[in-house]
């Protein structure tokens, strides 16, 4: 159960699907409201608290990826694509766009959960950024104050590249990273098509910070999309 209820705005044209997430986030302590458009759902945004939204590509007044848009515009609240779509374009596009996660359709309970519960703790971790001074993950840790990083307690030497990587995917622990919004990070809005410099800073970083770079345990591939750091 939640400790505290957040609200969950739930915007799917499929009925079934509709109230079956419904049910499914009650039982686990959440307030839920739904929208079948995404004019309603974006109604329901304006005039009340929504703490998270769970949103369908596939709306019949408009496509999803506007209604991100429009969204992002004045909010930042944690956003989960929940589609039928399982193009990697389409994927990209929502999480260039803002979104926080993409899930295709059919998914399992567990793992909507799963992803909900890493959104909400990066809205949190958001707020409270600017008064951290380290995050941890595992056993790897990164100072941003001191623009430092520690493995296992160990200073560990980052490139300032390295770093940049490294803290972006920090501020974003648990969210898939498109390649384009890395690239951006990294070497500005001109440059974002060097997908091979990308890989080879990113094979670097991981040398240095997984046992097994082949099999890594903190910076996850996510094929077509771009990277995800773990959330523990």
């Amino acid at each position: 159960m939640q400790n505290k209820k957040e609200k969950i705005l739930v915007v799917e044209d499929d009925g079934q699907i509709r109230k079956f997430l419904q049910f499914a986030l009650e039982q686990v302590g959440f307030t839920v409201s739904t929208a079948s458009s995404a004019q309603d759902g974006l109604s329901q945004m304006v005039t009340g608290q929504t703490d998270l939204l769970l949103l369908d590509l596939g709306l019949p007044d408009f496509d999803g990826l506007e209604v991100i848009k429009k969204i992002r515009e004045w909010s930042e609240m944690p956003i989960i694509v929940i589609s039928a779509r399982d193009q990697d374009k389409d994927k990209i596009s929502a999480l260039d766009l803002g979104a926080d996660d993409y899930l295709t359709k059919p998914f399992s309970t567990m793992e909507l959960l799963a992803r909900i519960r890493v959104a909400l703790r990066h809205r949190e971790r958001l707020a409270g950024l600017k008064a951290e001074t380290s995050v941890t993950v595992g056993e790897l840790t990164i100072n941003f104050g001191k623009r430092l990083v520690y493995l296992a307690e160990e200073e560990l030497h980052t490139t300032p590249l390295e770093y940049v990587l490294l803290s972006f995917l920090f501020k974003n622990i648990g969210r898939v990273v498109t390649t384009k919004s890395l690239l951006q990070e990294l070497y500005g809005i001109g440059h974002t098509n060097d997908t091979q410099a990308l890989r080879a800073l990113m094979a670097g970083l991981r040398r240095k910070i997984e046992r097994n770079p082949a099999t890594p345990r903190y910076i996850l591939t996510e094929i077509g999309v771009g990277y995800r750091l773990v959330d523990e």
